[in-house]
């Protein structure tokens, strides 16, 4: 699950996921995420810290107590609101912006490395 404002930085990253194999569904706010988390397994949630209506703290908060396994990894631009996710969520990663494709799609695939040597996704 990918929750970004941005249509352009949406888009992006939702072809560079793709491309390297990964499912993905994306949505422009975290109120648009909640449905969908509800109805669906995810095994990550990718999202944007700040975002109108509810930003991705409170998002990936939510998002635990429906399915406390699901893998979260906020990106931002921000450095002040990364120490605030880090401390809401401290078992999640975060990226900041500017990065490059490689290192998100690396980081993702690290998130997953103990499944993928295990066999399963």
């Amino acid at each position: 699950m990918l929750a970004e404002d941005d249509q352009v930085m949406r888009t992006y990253l939702t072809r560079a996921l793709e491309k390297a194999g990964y499912l993905v569904d994306a949505v422009d706010r975290g109120t648009a995420a909640l449905p969908l988390l509800e109805a669906h397994r995810f095994d990550l949630l990718l999202t944007d810290i700040v975002m109108p209506e509810m930003d991705g703290i409170e998002l990936a908060q939510r998002a635990a107590e429906l399915a406390p396994a699901m893998r979260v990894m906020f990106i931002t631009g921000f450095a002040a609101v990364t120490l605030r996710a880090g401390e809401a969520m401290p078992n999640a990663r975060i990226l900041s912006k500017p990065f490059h494709l490689r290192e998100l799609v690396a980081e993702v695939d690290r998130m997953f490395a103990p499944d993928l040597a295990s066999g399963h996704n």
